[in-house]
């Protein structure tokens, strides 16, 4: 009654702004209500394991997919992440002193190639000014030797020029489609596009009416410090390694194996205290790369304690998940993993039903004992 009366005695205008008043109240209990039910998952893992590429495919498989515009925008990754690459491969030619198929034609040619400035973004125009000249370069077998020794130019490259990525071969390969004026990238083409994350990125999305906020930050070692500021509040981490890089060095030292440096991450993060009682999920990426590797390359060249058949995906597969599953001190908790393709929009898919039920669940528990 009082209240009643006090509102008959305000003025139009005071009336006015306690409404006003009262929806930002409504609106700020829903956007709490929204955030408790938020699931944060972390995305965490070395450089190029494929954190960015999992949440492209999420985009795709979530509704939140790639229009042409959007695949438009990844024109210039591509073309520099071209361009990049075969000056790496021009510069390891050199110095591995594999001769030229045909001198006459590439020598000249790489020279101008390799002085390209690769610091500002290359535009369709510029790229294809230099396409035929990457084509022809592509085509010389002294280049096709040098991509297949890739393993031993990883300690003499100059250490400014990025090495290639996994995707270099996928986009050399399909330069005839690529050297068209109007490309217009394809899904495929876009999963394949490498572009280092630097910072951190938030990208909230529903997934069958839920809240999810997928939060993924750099994980060259420089971008590492970043991380403890996304530690607060997450319902799940989602580790991410490369599976296929036992034979490759870091990029950032060019001494540390790769799968060394993720095991000493993973073994940081899964034994961080604030992370006991949360889901932690462990993606052992790029399973197609490995899966080609160890019919050529021995595991046990680079790792003296395996001891099964080097050329065997299972066994290679169970060496890399005990090295992972070994770091973790606290063995009451489960370590779900699973062996992941992330450009194979199918097997994102599946895995992710399969990880989704748990990561609910332990949001579910979290929210209750709030």
């Amino acid at each position: 009654m009082a209240s009643l009366l006090g509102s008959c005695c305000l003025s139009d205008h005071e009336k006015v702004q306690r409404s006003k008043s009262r929806k930002i109240d409504r609106m700020l209990a829903r956007d709490k209500m929204t955030f408790r039910r938020t699931v944060k998952l972390l995305l965490l893992g070395a450089g190029e394991s494929g954190k960015s590429t999992f949440l492209k495919q999420m985009r795709i498989i979530h509704g939140h997919d790639f229009d042409e515009d959007s695949l438009r925008e990844f024109k210039p990754t591509i073309y520099m992440n071209i361009l990049k690459g075969m000056k790496v491969l021009i510069d390891a030619r050199n110095k591995l002193v594999i001769p030229w198929e045909h001198p006459e034609k590439t020598q000249e040619i790489a020279a101008r190639v390799f002085a390209v400035d690769c610091s500002q973004s290359i535009d369709e125009a510029a790229f294809l000014y230099y396409f035929e000249s990457i084509e022809l370069l592509w085509q010389d077998r002294a280049i096709k030797i040098t991509f297949d020794r890739r393993r031993e130019f990883q300690l003499i490259v100059d250490k400014k020029m990025e090495l290639p990525g996994d995707s270099l071969k996928y986009f050399l390969d399909n330069l005839s489609k690529i050297g068209h004026k109007n490309y217009i990238p394809t899904k495929l083409d876009m999963l394949h596009a490498r572009k280092a994350t630097k910072g951190i990125v938030e990208h909230p999305m529903k997934i069958n009416g839920v809240p999810f906020l997928f939060v993924d930050v750099g994980g060259q070692r420089s971008q590492r410090p970043k991380w403890f500021k996304c530690f607060d509040d997450v319902t799940s981490i989602l580790f991410l390694a490369s599976s296929s890089e036992f034979d490759q060095m870091l990029q950032e030292d060019r001494k540390t194996n790769r799968i060394i440096e993720s095991c000493d991450i993973f073994e940081t993060i899964v034994n961080y205290p604030l992370f006991m009682n949360i889901a932690f999920i462990l993606f052992l990426n790029k399973t197609d790369l490995l899966e080609e590797k160890v019919k050529h390359v021995s595991i046990k060249d680079y790792f003296p304690s395996f001891n099964k058949d080097p050329h065997s995906l299972l066994h290679v597969q169970e060496f890399i998940l005990n090295m992972f599953d070994s770091k973790r001190r606290n063995r009451n908790s489960l370590l779900y993993h699973h062996f992941t393709t992330a450009i194979d929009t199918e097997n994102i898919r599946f895995v992710f039903e399969s990880v989704k039920s748990k990561i609910l669940q332990d949001n579910l528990r979290s929210l209750m004992l709030q």
